[in-house]
Order: C-alpha cells, then sequence, then structure tokens
C-alpha cells in the first residue's frame, strides 16, 4: 500500500463534513484521536516549555493539575481506542490514536519532569491552544447539545476546518500577538496615562470597578466594529469574521489577524490608561472569552431571554447572531459585545419579531474557502 494511502485513512476525519455513523466507533474514534493528538503535544510542551508554554499562562495554573488531565485523557482515549480495536471498528482511526497515545507514554506522557528554564525566550501558544481546545469543546459543545438551535447541525458542519485552522493559528500566534499588542499600547496610550485616575478607578469596589471594566471594554468594541463595517477599507478585513455561513462554538475564531491585532490594542489599550485592577482584568478576560465563544454558538437558549428586559441588557446567541446574518434587515447591526443596551442606545439594534435570523455569511458570498486566501483576502479584493 502506497503511503499517501495510507496517512489517508486515519486522517480522512479531517476532510469529513456532516455527522458521524453511530455504532461504528467512529465517535469515540474522533475522541481517542483528539485526546491522542493533544497528548503528543501536551508531552511536547512538558519537554520545551521555554519555547511551547505561554508565560503569564504557566504563572496561572498549576503543573500537578495538568498532569493529572493529561493522564487522563491518555487513559481514556486508549480504553475508547483500544475497545474499538477489540470489536473491529474502524480500525484505521482507533489504531491511528492508539499510536499516538503510545508515542505519547513513550515520550514520558505525564512524567515528563521540567527543570529551570528562561523565561524570555520566543514562544508560541501551545498550552494555550490545548487548555482552551479541551476546555471550550467541552463546555460549548455539550451546551450546543443540549440547547440546540438547529438540532440537526453536526459537529462537523460545512467549513468547519477553515475555522479550526483559524483557531489553531490564533491560539499558536499569542506569543507574537501580545508582543505586538504592547508595543502598540505604550507608544500609542502611554502618554494619555494619568496616575489620580487610575488611583480612583483602582479604589472602586470590586464589583463597580468589574461592571465599569465591561462598559468601557464594550464601549470601545462598540465603535470599533462599527467602523469596520461602515468604513469600506476596514470591512475589507471584517468580512473574513462574517463569511461563516453556519454559526457554532468554532465560527467566532474567524478572524483577519489585522482585525485582531488592531482590536485588541483598541480595547486594552483603553483599559491601560483607565488602570483596572489585575482582579478585574482577569474576570473580565474570563466573561469576554465566554460570550465570544457562546454568543456565537448553536444555542437557543429558553424564551425568557429572549424578552425584556434581558433581552435589552445583556449580548446572548440571539442577539448576536443577528449581526451575522446576510437579511437585509440585520446588516449593521448589534455591535455590541456584552451590552446590548448599546445597540438600543446608539440605533443600531436589530427590529425583528424573529428571535434568530435564517440565513448567514456575506452577501454575494465572495469569500475563499481557505485560511491563507482569507489574509490575502483584503489586499486583493476588487469590489
Amino acid at each position: 500500500m502506497k503511503p499517501k494511502s495510507i496517512l489517508r485513512k486515519p486522517t480522512a476525519v479531517f476532510r469529513q463534513t456532516g455527522p458521524l455513523e453511530v455504532g461504528q466507533g467512529k465517535i469515540t474514534g474522533v475522541i481517542a484521536l483528539a485526546l491522542g493528538g493533544m497528548a503528543v503535544l501536551s508531552v511536547l510542551a512538558f519537554h520545551f516549555p521555554e519555547y511551547l508554554t505561554t508565560p503569564d499562562l504557566r504563572r496561572k495554573y498549576d503543573v500537578n493539575i495538568l498532569r493529572e488531565i493529561l493522564l487522563i485523557g491518555m487513559v481514556i482515549g486508549g480504553g475508547m481506542a483500544l475497545a474499538n480495536l477489540i470489536r473491529l471498528r474502524n480500525r484505521w482511526l482507533n489504531g491511528t490514536a492508539l499510536v499516538l497515545i503510545g508515542i505519547a507514554v513513550a515520550a514520558g506522557g505525564h512524567r515528563v519532569p521540567i527543570s529551570d528554564f528562561p523565561d524570555n525566550t520566543p514562544y508560541i501558544g501551545l498550552d494555550w491552544f490545548l487548555l482552551d481546545l479541551l476546555g471550550s469543546s467541552m463546555i460549548f459543545i455539550l451546551i450546543e447539545k443540549l440547547f440546540p438551535l438547529h438540532r440537526g447541525q453536526p459537529v462537523f458542519r460545512p467549513d468547519w476546518q477553515v475555522d479550526f485552522t483559524h483557531f489553531v493559528v490564533n491560539h499558536l500566534l499569542v506569543g507574537l500577538a501580545l508582543v505586538i499588542v504592547n508595543f502598540a499600547i505604550h507608544r500609542l496610550f502611554g502618554w494619555l496615562v494619568w496616575p489620580p485616575l487610575q488611583k480612583w478607578i483602582g479604589g472602586l469596589p470590586f464589583f463597580a470597578e468589574l461592571f465599569l471594566v465591561l462598559l468601557v471594554a464594550d464601549l470601545v468594541q462598540y465603535w470599533t466594529h462599527r467602523a469596520y463595517h461602515e468604513i469600506p477599507f476596514l470591512w475589507r478585513f471584517h468580512a473574513v469574521h462574517h463569511s461563516t455561513e453556519y454559526m457554532d462554538w468554532m465560527a467566532g475564531s474567524r478572524l483577519h489577524l489585522f482585525e485582531l491585532l488592531t482590536t485588541r490594542v483598541s480595547i486594552l489599550g483603553v483599559l491601560y490608561v483607565l488602570g483596572f485592577t489585575e482582579a478585574s482584568m482577569n474576570v473580565y478576560i474570563v466573561v469576554v472569552g465566554f460570550q465570544a465563544v457562546f454568543n456565537h454558538a448553536n444555542v437557543a437558549l429558553p424564551g425568557a431571554f429572549a424578552r425584556a428586559p434581558l433581552k435589552w441588557l445583556v449580548v446572548t446567541p440571539d442577539f448576536h447572531h443577528w449581526h451575522h446574518s446576510s437579511e437585509r434587515e440585520a446588516i449593521d447591526r448589534n455591535y455590541a459585545a456584552h451590552f446590548a443596551f448599546l445597540d438600543y442606545l446608539f440605533g443600531t439594534a436589530v427590529k425583528s419579531d424573529r428571535r434568530f435570523p435564517g440565513k448567514y455569511g456575506v452577501l454575494g458570498d465572495y469569500m475563499p474557502k481557505s485560511w491563507v486566501r482569507q489574509q490575502v483576502f483584503p489586499f486583493t479584493w476588487k469590489h
């Protein structure tokens, strides 16, 4: 058998769209393959933490807990793969998963020792990618199955590969993004820092400060987001984000790198000038991370969230899905990320009797389907 043919069988899952067949060992095989792949990457991160882990992140997690998570993942993945192989179900898929787990174990598994290492080396955010992929997939796929908007939409819906590529690149390049963002913030906003204002904000009660940081961030995000819609040059970049035609937990990852950087600079720059405390910023990062994924998800919450006053207060999938609609009534509407009342205040909220739109994407469907071509698109589009 040719080597190319051997590789095509276990990797066929990455080319597949649509629902997975039940009872053939494919669902558990995909889970085992994912756990096996993440196990190998995790062991690599243990071996080379100075180059494959994020300094700001590794200061916050407990390595011993991560070792236990890795061990549990290898046991579950190996058990699923082995059970399917014993029953002769999807042997290529499950065999590949078992080989990956075997490689992870042979390379040291969860017992890889970590010695002292320098803290100022260039790095890629492999740990950030693995932790976010594991956590987000477990949480949001479960939520999508419990409260589905489109019940028939599979996990591997069309174009999932494009959004997964965006997800991978955005996470792995976190180190470069942080360097660029921090440099830009200090260059562009440093002269605006006024210590008395920062002292006043730092002295606020925690929940007052938290509300203020969310409100300020959303105001900056609202106007930045609106500019990306209303300024033709900026729309070239933002159109990449809007080109997804299927909404789910991974759809929000589709972002042009230019937009990702400029949006972070604008929001974090203002927050830096105002001097919010580390405690409020940490909670803000969790909230914005959750809403950024959740509001794109294939989720229909209970009807109470679609009625006043909640629908005027908090951005939920009901609200944000309209922003991604290609229907005329939804174009350039619903910009807010946290507080829906901003769009009602500024007159940009969608007015519709329906909870959700029927179609997503960009008018004309002109966006290419690959990550590379989407990054090049703003510089080549003639429209």
